[in-house]
């Protein structure tokens, strides 16, 4: 059953008994908490993978200048013990080389930079996750009152919703 058939039919007994009317409200209001915390725990999960994919992208071209880097090392080391005369050639590639060193440093900076952003919105996602498992665990058992008609399953779930709402706040703290 849908959240919104279980708020259509908690209407319904609210009509009836209009002592129920608490229930149906905490049920509508736990359900925009529900879809709220959806909402924000997936457009999380988004900044998740970019920022994932951006530290990977600079990762490789870290890697790409550290190839070339190595090659150029290798040339002038190579050129210098075979001639004298390939000096001028040599000091290119030894200032490629030196750039390439700073560039990687560069790189290297940004992408854990990015590998930090990554975490924190991990850490993020996953408690939006939990609160939304929460916020639809306070749905349901809010709605066990409907059923019973005791008032203890609202008492728990707005317990429940309060956790929810706690653990979706935290997230972005």
């Amino acid at each position: 059953m849908s959240e919104l058939e279980e708020l259509h039919e908690g209407a319904e007994h609210a009509r009836a008994n209009p002592e129920l009317m608490r229930v149906s409200f905490t049920m509508a209001i736990l359900a925009v908490l529900v879809a709220l915390a959806t909402l924000l725990g997936h457009r999380a999960h988004t900044e998740e993978l970019l920022f994932q994919t951006r530290a990977a992208d600079l990762w490789a071209e870290y890697q790409a200048k550290n190839i070339r880097y190595t090659i150029y090392e290798v040339i002038s080391e190579s050129a210098s013990a075979q001639s004298k005369s390939m000096k001028h050639q040599v000091e290119g590639w030894e200032a490629k080389a030196a750039k390439l060193e700073k560039d990687k440093e560069d790189l290297q900076k940004e992408a854990r930079k990015l590998e930090e952003e990554v975490a924190i919105e991990q850490k993020r996602a996953n408690r939006c996750d939990i609160s939304e498992a929460i916020l639809e665990m306070a749905l349901v058992v809010t709605s066990i009152s409907l059923l019973t008609r005791k008032t203890i399953f609202w008492s728990a779930g707005v317990v429940l919703g309060v956790m929810g709402m706690v653990a979706m706040l935290s997230a972005f703290m």
